[in-house]
């Protein structure tokens, strides 16, 4: 009797069907956490135009902590939201390179240049210094002071992804500057006669004092013309020390980092491509249309950073922390404003 080898089995088209498939690994295992993301910025924008003194940086971080914290995002938007986070959150600090033109900052002159170099090295060191004695966690002493001392949500999410930092203290440095540079947008106003400033002296105040650019705006146009242009200005002074700021950061931990593979780059892409908008912008070729649109874009990228940083932020380690954060939010703010009056009643 001749025996016939078995013929191999191949699996039919049923077995076939019924095989459970592994977990994504493609560009889709994105889609719904950057859907979640566009909703949330979508809502914050809303939120923006309903009450205008809430900015949409600050709607977006909060919509992301109330969905992470009552459980109504599933588990499987979490790569998308973390690539929110870290990714669009850089393209969105190269893109905040279009509102710096260094024509404009040059002009204010070595005095007001040299002060508001002073303000932002003050209120950089001395915040963190003072959120280190407050035994602040983590990397918050640094990311609350480079919000303060820079350009509010902005500054705190190019310095976080060059140190890594938890959503939580991101978080935390974002609600920080979000709340003072909101009680600076009540209280700078009252402040600007009985303080006996021209309106050019309070201008240069505001911007270098006050956080956002939305923020410092918002003060400025209070007291004329004239007055916001300084702001502006000046404002975008702080918003160009941003580059060297983040590049320092960098190298600082760059040489604290354990292990070969580790160590971040010494000058981020990001801050290049930051630097390489702000020549582009000084060029003077683009159309005012076309900035005013990437302005929007920036802002579109940022609050879904944001959101998806705020997504992963447990409330309850956030709140442990919480007086001491505050107390180093509101000294610094104090520090800022207090500094940067000095320094323009000297020069202005």
């Amino acid at each position: 009797m001749t025996l016939t080898p078995p013929r191999p089995r191949t699996p039919d088209a049923l077995s076939l069907r019924m095989r459970p498939l592994g977990p994504s690994t493609g560009p889709e295992r994105l889609v719904g956490g950057l859907a979640a993301a566009a909703t949330a910025v979508g809502a914050a924008v809303a939120v923006n135009r309903l009450l205008p003194s809430v900015p949409v940086l600050t709607a977006a971080v909060a919509l992301g902590v109330a969905a992470a914290n009552l459980r109504l995002l599933p588990a499987a938007t979490r790569p998308g939201l973390d690539f929110a986070g870290k990714r669009l959150m850089r393209a969105g600090v190269v893109l905040l390179g279009l509102k710096l033109a260094l024509g404009d900052v040059l002009s204010l002159g070595w005095q007001t240049l040299a002060v508001v170099v002073a303000v932002v090295a003050a209120t950089f060191l001395g915040t963190r210094r003072l959120g280190r004695l407050l035994g602040l966690p983590g990397d918050q002493p640094l990311l609350i002071a480079a919000g303060f001392a820079i350009c509010g949500a902005s500054a705190v999410a190019a310095v976080s992804g060059v140190t890594r930092s938890e959503e939580e203290d991101t978080v935390t440095a974002v609600a920080l500057v979000t709340l003072c540079g909101s009680l600076a947008m009540g209280v700078l106003p009252l402040l600007h006669h009985p303080l006996g400033l021209s309106e050019v002296q309070f201008g240069r105040w505001a911007g270098a004092s006050v956080h956002d650019v939305g923020q410092v705006v918002a003060v400025g146009q209070t007291a004329g013309p004239a007055a916001l242009a300084q702001a502006v200005v000046v404002k975008l002074m702080r918003v160009a020390l941003l580059a060297p700021i983040v590049a320092g950061i960098a190298v600082s931990r760059r040489r604290t980092a354990a292990g070969p593979g580790r160590r971040p780059a010494v000058v981020p892409l990001f801050v290049v491509g930051f630097l390489a908008m702000a020549a582009v912008r000084s060029t003077g070729v683009v159309p005012a249309g076309w900035l005013d649109s990437a302005a929007r874009l920036d802002e579109w990228l940022l609050a879904a950073a944001l959101f998806g940083l705020g997504s992963a932020v447990d409330v309850r380690r956030l709140v442990r922390t919480g007086g001491r954060a505050l107390l180093t939010g509101l000294a610094s703010w104090l520090l800022i404003a207090a500094v940067a009056y000095a320094g323009v009643r000297l020069t202005a």
